[in-house]
């Protein structure tokens, strides 16, 4: 008999198969048992009524306990009343684990702190498999299209001498003879220097922030993609990442149904993510924000109140543009028609989940870096290996970053990133 995953289940219509999983679930007693089982895959009702099973198979139902895992066995057929669900009628039960301790999670409400304490064992719940498969997606989704477009892998390191940006919010780890080195927060300046090699590059993994903040939207340890192309400005920067966002969103729709469903997320709202995006500049968006009631400044950051506040407001993606140079990284290249602004922009997500990629042209000239370095009060020195990519065939360029855990929460219809990241880690967790 062949061994399938569920997710296959319609090919096998009408043929006894046998499937192996975990019940995640149970009804019935006495005459009828309704097993619910799930296999990574994708779930299924097995059914096991008194008169159609043999007595083993119904003494096996009895006694199998929530989250036992089983390998059953029988004949395969569309669902008499729910439309594309197959169910089986169960003709053998092999249990290969018999759970003799009553599950943690049930059915009852818990608490975050309860369900975060077992992390291990809510990943299993519908919601959970749910999201963790639509962010699975949204990886793939992203290596498809850098690989359509030009751009190669790089792997940039996790240990670095220096902040990316500047900032002192990271982890310091000893190095060795009493040095020290930090938990890299962005690949971005490696990934420029890689781009002077092949010309448009990307990375993608962890990075960590020692930032002490306890909003929804932050973690201590994240997983981003940071992506570089040589030869490109600020509005062709843009249009790649409006291009990706598409691609990802629609990759999503193709492949996660089952999975949105589950999450109860409104797919009418996915469907409207299409180019062009809304683009606005900070002067103009401030002045709108100021209408709807913020007290936010002129030269300030959206915080992530004027950025809920405003993408509660439109049903698709912002770019916010040209923020004031002042509240931005030291690499960013000023506007030529207002040097008091700089060519970067941030991507909202609409329906209040706010920032998802923020992204930049880079200051391309060595002495005008320099002075930008100076400026922001860095040492030189440490920059030295970043500078010299401005003296040895320097070219404009530009880039851009996306939290994985952010684009995931939006896309699934998740309020907090702690959901959509395996095991999270926040100022107050380290476990499991």
């Amino acid at each position: 008999m062949k061994t399938i995953r569920i997710s296959d289940v319609e090919q096998y219509d009408g043929q006894e198969v046998a499937i192996q999983g975990w019940m995640y679930n149970k009804r019935g007693s006495g005459k009828i048992y309704f097993l619910q089982v799930r296999d990574g895959s994708g779930m299924i009702q097995g059914v096991a009524a008194e008169g159609e099973a043999s007595e083993e198979v119904m003494k096996a139902a009895e006694e199998l306990t929530m989250e036992s895992s089983v390998r059953i066995m029988g004949p395969v057929s569309k669902h008499p009343k729910w439309a594309g669900v197959y169910e089986m009628q169960i003709k053998k039960i092999e249990v290969v684990h018999l759970c003799t301790e009553e599950y943690p999670i049930s059915k009852k409400e818990h608490g975050p702190d309860f369900l975060l304490d077992n992390r291990h064992l809510w990943l299993r719940s519908k919601k959970q498999w749910a999201i963790q498969r639509v962010r699975n997606t949204i990886i793939n989704a992203t290596y498809e299209y850098f690989a359509q477009n030009g751009f190669i892998k790089i792997d940039t390191p996790i240990l670095t001498p220096n902040a990316c940006e500047g900032t002192t919010e990271l982890f310091e780890v000893p190095y060795f003879e009493e040095n020290s080195a930090y938990l890299a927060q962005s690949g971005q300046l490696y990934l420029e220097a890689a781009i002077m090699s092949h010309g448009r590059a990307f990375d993608f993994g962890p990075v960590f922030r020692a930032e002490k903040s306890k909003t929804r939207r932050h973690l201590t340890e994240f997983w981003m993609m940071d992506a570089e192309a040589a030869f490109v400005e600020h509005e062709e920067n843009m249009k790649i990442q409006e291009e990706l966002v598409c691609h990802i969103v629609a990759k999503v729709l193709e492949k996660n149904q089952p999975e949105l469903k589950v999450l109860e997320r409104d797919v009418e709202a996915l469907k409207k993510v299409k180019a062009p995006f809304i683009r606005k500049t900070h002067t103009e968006v401030i002045a709108e924000l100021k209408e709807m009631g913020s007290d936010i400044g002129e030269m300030d950051d959206l915080g992530a109140d004027d950025e809920t506040m405003l993408t509660k407001k439109y049903d698709k993606p912002i770019f916010v543009e040209k923020y004031p140079s002042a509240v931005k990284a030291f690499y960013m290249k000023r506007d030529p028609e207002d040097d008091s602004r700089a060519l970067c922009s941030d991507l909202l997500a609409p329906e209040g989940y706010g920032e998802i990629i923020g992204g930049s042209q880079r200051e391309d000239s060595y002495d005008v870096l320099m002075e930008r370095i100076k400026e922001h009060d860095l040492d030189p020195k440490v920059f030295d290996w970043y500078l010299d990519l401005r003296k040895y065939g320097s070219v404009p360029h530009s880039g851009f970053g996306y939290g994985l855990e952010r684009i995931t929460g939006w896309i699934s219809g998740t309020h907090h990133i702690r959901e959509t990241i395996p095991f999270p880690r926040m100022i107050s967790r380290l476990t499991p």
